[in-house]
C-alpha cells in the first residue's frame, strides 16, 4: 500500500502546484470577477460568482484539508414539508421548532455527536455563518487534535477563514447574516452531523439563499418532500443541481396517505432515473398523528435512522462518500466558472464597444479639426479680413510675384505703416482655432453619450456622471491655442537668432512672421469658394514669400512641418483627457479576471478526478483517505 499523502502534498494538474493551492488560485480569480457593468445577465452572474466562491469556502477547500472530518447530512425541501419534524424524530427528542407560521425553519441547527464538536465550533465549514452554541454563547470551542488513526498531517494546511489575508466570511452570499445554532446530541452517530436547513421555496429570500448555500456545503442530501408536493419545479431544480455534484442523495416521502404508498413511491423514483437520480434511496413515511410534543412515532423513521448510522459507521464509507462529493463538487465548479466566464466575456465585449464609440468619436475629432487647419478654413471670415489688413492688398500685394529681395524692402516699409499690428491677425487665428476645437469635441462628446445612453450599461455608467464639462474645456483649450501661439513665436526667434537673419526679422517683426508662420500652416485652397479661393490664395502666398524672404526655402518647409506636429499634438492632448473621461468610467473593468483564464480554471475543473492511491485498483482503497489529483 502507497504511503498516505497530505494535502499540501496533493500532486495537481499538470505545470500546476497542489490542487489545494491551486483552488485557492481560483477563488482569488473569483474575487476579482465583479460584473460591474448593468448588462441584462449581470446580477446572475455576480449570484454565481458569490455561489461559486461559497462552495470552495464552505465545502471544498474545507473537505479538501480535512478527508476525514465527519460527513455533514443536510436536511432539506420544501415550505412545510416535515424537516424538522423528522430531524427531531431522528434524534428522539424535540431539538429544532417548526410551526405553522411561514417560513417554518428560521435558524439551521446543526447536530452533531459531542466528541465531532471541534470540527464544526470553528469556521471550518461555512466561514461565513456565525456559531452560536445551545448555551447561547457565541465563543468558539478550540479545535481538537486529528482523531486517532489520522495520518501526519505534514505541513499545517489554513483553514478557510484563518488564512492571512481572507477574513471569515469572505465568501458569504451577498446580504448573508445568519447564524447557525450549534447542538451537541449523544443520539448522533460519530462522524456524521446533521444540519436542518431552511425551506428551499422560502417565502424569505435570505432563507432561499441560505438553503441554497447549507445544500451546497453538504456531502450528502436528506431531501424531504410530500405526497402531494414532490413534483414541485424548485425542489426539482435543486435535485438537478445533486445530479450535477454526483452528490450522495436520499429522498423522504413524507405525509403519504395510506393505500397510495407504492403507487407515489414508483412515479416519484421514475422522476428521480429521468434525472439520473434513480439510484437514490427512498424512503416512505406514512400520514401518522403526532405526540403532544409534535413527534412522530420511531417506527416510520427507523429505516432513514439506521441508514445514516450505517453510514457514520463505515470510516472507510465516509471516505468514499467525501471523495464522490468532492470530485462532483470540483466539477459542478468547473461549469459554473464556465458560465460565469462566458457572462465575463460578454461582459468584456460591451466595455470594449462603450470604449471603441468614445475612440472613434474623438478620432474622427481630431480629424476634423486638422483638417480645418490644413484645407483653408480657418482664413475665412475675421482671420482672412486681419490679414488682409496687416499686409495691405494694393502695391504689396501686386509686389508678390518680384524678386524676394524687393518683395523685403516693400514688406519692410510696409510693417513700419499703417496697417493693423499682428496681435490682431493672431487673435483672429486664436478665436478661430478655439472655435473648432470646442465645437469639434462637442460634437464628439454628443456622440458618445448619445451612444452610450442607448445601451444599459453605458447608461447606467453615464447615471451621476458628467464627463464633458464644456466651459472647463472651453478654457483649457483656449490656453493651449494661446500656448500654441507662444511656441510659434520662440521658433520664430530661435530660428532667427543668426546674425544672418537678425536684420531681416526686425524688417518684418517678430510677431510679424510668427503670423505669416500662421498662415501659412493654414493655407490651402480645398475649404474655400469663389472668390475666398483668390484672396487666401494670395495671402498665404505673400507669407510663404515673407518668410522665403527671411528664412529661406528649406526652413520655411521645417517651421511649417514643426508648427502643426506641435500643433497637433496639443489638439490630442486635448481630446485624449476628454476621452479619458469616459475611459474612467470603464476603469472598473481593468481589474476583472480575464475571460479566457476563467475558462481556463473551467477546463482544469471539469477533467480532475479524485482518484485513490496506487492500490486504487484492488477495491481496499488508501488508508488515509487522501486522494491524488488526476486528469482524465
Amino acid at each position: 500500500m502507497s504511503a498516505a499523502l497530505s494535502p499540501a502534498e496533493l500532486p495537481g494538474p499538470p505545470g500546476l502546484p497542489g490542487l489545494p493551492a491551486f483552488l485557492e488560485e481560483v477563488r482569488n480569480a473569483l474575487a476579482h470577477t465583479t460584473f460591474p457593468l448593468a448588462l441584462s445577465g449581470s446580477s446572475e452572474a455576480r449570484a454565481a460568482v458569490a455561489a461559486a466562491a461559497a462552495q470552495l469556502d464552505d465545502y471544498i477547500l474545507p473537505r479538501l484539508a480535512d478527508v476525514d472530518a465527519p460527513l455533514l447530512a443536510v436536511v432539506g425541501g420544501s415550505t412545510g414539508a416535515g424537516k424538522s419534524t423528522l430531524v427531531n424524530a431522528l434524534v428522539g427528542r424535540p431539538v429544532t421548532r417548526s410551526g405553522a407560521v411561514r417560513p417554518t425553519t428560521r435558524q439551521p441547527i446543526l447536530l452533531h455527536h459531542p466528541l465531532d464538536a471541534g470540527w464544526f465550533s470553528t469556521q471550518r465549514v461555512l466561514p461565513s455563518l456565525t456559531r452560536v452554541h445551545a448555551t447561547g454563547q457565541t465563543r468558539p470551542a478550540p479545535r481538537p487534535a486529528p482523531p486517532a488513526g489520522r495520518p501526519p498531517g505534514g505541513k499545517r494546511q489554513y483553514l478557510p477563514g484563518e488564512k492571512p489575508g481572507r477574513p471569515p466570511g469572505q465568501g458569504a452570499l451577498p446580504g448573508s447574516t445568519a447564524t447557525l445554532l450549534l447542538q451537541a446530541d449523544a443520539s448522533v452517530p460519530p462522524g456524521l452531523a446533521i444540519l436542518d436547513a431552511p425551506d428551499v421555496d422560502s417565502i424569505a429570500d435570505e432563507n432561499r439563499r441560505l438553503a441554497g448555500q447549507l445544500l451546497a456545503a453538504a456531502d450528502l442530501w436528506l431531501f424531504v418532500t410530500t405526497a402531494n408536493r414532490y413534483a414541485d419545479a424548485v425542489p426539482w431544480k435543486l435535485l438537478a443541481e445533486a445530479a450535477q455534484r454526483d452528490i450522495l442523495l436520499a429522498v423522504v416521502l413524507d405525509r403519504v396517505p395510506s393505500g397510495v404508498e407504492e403507487e407515489v413511491r414508483e412515479d416519484l423514483l421514475a422522476l428521480l432515473a429521468a434525472k439520473e437520480l434513480g439510484h437514490a434511496p427512498i424512503f416512505v413515511i406514512p400520514e401518522v398523528p403526532l405526540d403532544s410534543a409534535g413527534m412522530l412515532p420511531p417506527e416510520p423513521v427507523e429505516p432513514v435512522r439506521r441508514w445514516l448510522q450505517d453510514l457514520a459507521a463505515d470510516a472507510e464509507g465516509r471516505r468514499d462518500i467525501g471523495r464522490r462529493t468532492l470530485t462532483g463538487a470540483v466539477r459542478a465548479l468547473g461549469t459554473r466558472i464556465g458560465e460565469v466566464a462566458d457572462a465575463a466575456g460578454a461582459e468584456q465585449a460591451a466595455g470594449a464597444d462603450l470604449r471603441n464609440a468614445a475612440t472613434a468619436a474623438f478620432d474622427t475629432a481630431l480629424s476634423a479639426i486638422l483638417k480645418s487647419t490644413e484645407d483653408g478654413t480657418l482664413l475665412r471670415g475675421e482671420v482672412l479680413a486681419r490679414w488682409q489688413d496687416f499686409v495691405g492688398t494694393g502695391e504689396f500685394m501686386r509686389g508678390v510675384e518680384t524678386r524676394i529681395g524687393r518683395l523685403r524692402d516693400k514688406a519692410g516699409s510696409f510693417f513700419t505703416g499703417k496697417p493693423a499690428p499682428a496681435q490682431t491677425v493672431a487673435a483672429a487665428i486664436e478665436s478661430g482655432l478655439h472655435s473648432v476645437i470646442v465645437e469639434e469635441t462637442a460634437k464628439a462628446t454628443e456622440a458618445i453619450e448619445a451612444r452610450w445612453r442607448a445601451d444599459d450599461a453605458g447608461r447606467t455608467l453615464l447615471a451621476g456622471h458628467a464627463p464633458h464639462s464644456s466651459s472647463e474645456f472651453s478654457a483649457r483649450a483656449a490656453a493651449e491655442v494661446r500656448e500654441w501661439q507662444q511656441d510659434l513665436l520662440e521658433l520664430v526667434r530661435s530660428e532667427g537668432s543668426s546674425k544672418r537673419f537678425a536684420a531681416r526679422m526686425l524688417s518684418f517683426g517678430v510677431n510679424g512672421v510668427a503670423v505669416a508662420l500662421m498662415v501659412v500652416v493654414f493655407a490651402s485652397t480645398g475649404g474655400l469658394t469663389g472668390g475666398e479661393v483668390g484672396i487666401a490664395g494670395g495671402s498665404a502666398v505673400v507669407g510663404q514669400k515673407l518668410l522665403e524672404a527671411v528664412f529661406g526655402d528649406d526652413a520655411v518647409r521645417r517651421l511649417a512641418r514643426t508648427a502643426k506636429d506641435n500643433l497637433r499634438r496639443r489638439c490630442e492632448k486635448l481630446l485624449h483627457a476628454e476621452q479619458a473621461k469616459f475611459e474612467a468610467l470603464l476603469l472598473p473593468l481593468a481589474g476583472q479576471t480575464p475571460p479566457d483564464v476563467l475558462r481556463g480554471y473551467a477546463r482544469t475543473l471539469g477533467t480532475l478526478q479524485l482518484a485513490k492511491g496506487s492500490d486504487a485498483d484492488d477495491g481496499k482503497g488508501h488508508a488515509a483517505g487522501t486522494e491524488a489529483v488526476k486528469p482524465q
